[in-house]
């Protein structure tokens, strides 16, 4: 090879450095950042019933971490950049974390709290820094998407009466249309009890029964626990009228499980035992689901989970306004999020889109018996002139928020 031939092979490679350089500074120099507020309030709970229902310590952080590394990975390419800045704290003490947070100038967050609380977040967060755009992750109260709404709020978990109507779907579908319903005595599955007699009354299903159940914690984790459960579970759902199915409102999982195979009638249970109502489910491989899965499992060293889905799935909807928008600013985070031209990848087979009367997000609903997911709602025979998710929950007539 002639002198001058290595010279000019010198030059084609220095002449493409030059042009690879650019772009790898832009990289790493990232013309936008989007810092989240991952806030997560801590529950007061008993203990689960089975000890393999132990909640994980990482539980909800995990999938919103999947998340942000999701959007860098598009980000990295744009000149995108990601970061979040995790809290947890006591009801009383979330506006304080907010605050911590807003003074570190974050003014996107990710939220994990009841309704209340979220309530007082938005709120104060109206007050204290108007731009600030909060994503609801976890409060399922339908009140939320209807009377009690706020401009700053985008719903990504499922209300309660989506929950509900992906399951009344399912079971009319089978024409098991009289139901028993249970529900617990806790405020929350007093209100997914009316969730599920509101689907039934929605979808033409007969409410054959309402019994509450009261809780004593008598069942729960002890040595004897399962010979208590086999003679009181019989006799507490003896004397029941002519019935399909079981359907069960048990938030906190204090009595749901112990109703499969101990019910006076042999029937299945459905709700929040035997065939759950789920937004994830670990088992859930369709439409691309198992790439999520791995992903996650690799970097938790655990199975996702459903308050883990939806605050990844938060996480990835602020990161898509990002990369269409080229920007960090909540407000046009938040413009394009509710515009006709967003949509997003959920893995559950139809794009994920936002009501931008209420701000709730659309998603299917995920029907599980535990090992396997059974179905996923909306059902085919289901239609709707906007779009069939929009047979699940509030549709507009349906809804007393107006936030277009």
């Amino acid at each position: 090879m002639t002198t001058s031939m290595l010279r000019a092979g010198g030059a084609m490679l220095l002449g493409c450095a030059l042009l690879l350089s650019p772009v790898t500074g832009a990289a790493q120099q990232a013309k936008v950042t989007l810092r989240t507020g991952i806030l997560k309030v801590l529950p007061e709970r008993l203990q689960p019933i089975s000890r393999m229902d132990e909640a994980p310590e990482d539980l909800g952080f995990a999938g919103a971490e999947r998340g942000r590394d999701d959007n860098a990975t598009t980000g990295r390419f744009l000149g995108h950049a990601y970061e979040t800045v995790e809290a947890k704290a006591k009801a009383e003490d979330a506006v304080a974390a907010l605050d911590a947070m807003l003074a570190e100038g974050v003014r996107a967050f990710v939220v994990m709290a009841d309704a209340e609380t979220l309530l007082a977040l938005a709120d104060h967060a109206a007050e204290a820094a108007p731009e600030a755009l909060i994503v609801n992750a976890q409060a399922r109260d339908t009140r939320l998407r209807s009377a009690d709404c706020r401009a700053n709020v985008l719903h990504v978990a499922p209300s309660r009466a989506m929950l509900a109507d992906g399951l009344a779907q399912y079971l009319m579908w089978k024409k098991w249309d009289a139901w028993m319903l249970v529900h617990g005595d806790a405020p929350g599955d007093v209100l997914m009890g009316e969730a599920y007699a509101a689907a039934g009354k929605k979808f033409g299903a007969t409410i054959a029964e309402t019994r509450v159940f009261e809780d004593t914690e008598g069942m729960r984790r002890s040595d004897s626990g399962h010979v208590l459960v086999q003679r009181q579970i019989p006799v507490f759902m003896q004397r029941s009228p002519e019935h399909d199915i079981v359907v069960v409102a048990d938030e906190n999982e204090l009595f749901g499980a112990y109703l499969p195979y101990r019910t006076w009638e042999a029937r299945p249970v459905a709700g929040d035992a035997g065939l759950r109502v789920r937004s994830w489910h670990p088992s859930h491989e369709s439409f691309g689901a198992t790439q999520l899965q791995r992903r996650f499992e690799k970097q938790a060293g655990r199975y996702m989970d459903d308050l883990d889905y939806q605050a990844w799935l938060s996480e990835r909807v602020l990161g898509e306004a990002v990369t269409r928008t080229g920007s960090s600013d909540p407000a046009a985070l938040k413009e394009y999020i509710l515009s006709d031209a967003f949509e997003i990848a959920g893995f559950k087979g139809q794009a994920l889109t936002f009501r931008p009367w209420n701000h709730q997000l659309r998603h299917g609903v995920l029907l599980a018996d535990g090992r396997t997911v059974v179905t996923v709602s909306p059902q085919e025979e289901y239609l709707h002139q906007r779009t069939r998710l929009d047979t699940l929950g509030l549709d507009e007539p349906e809804s007393d928020c107006d936030l277009n």
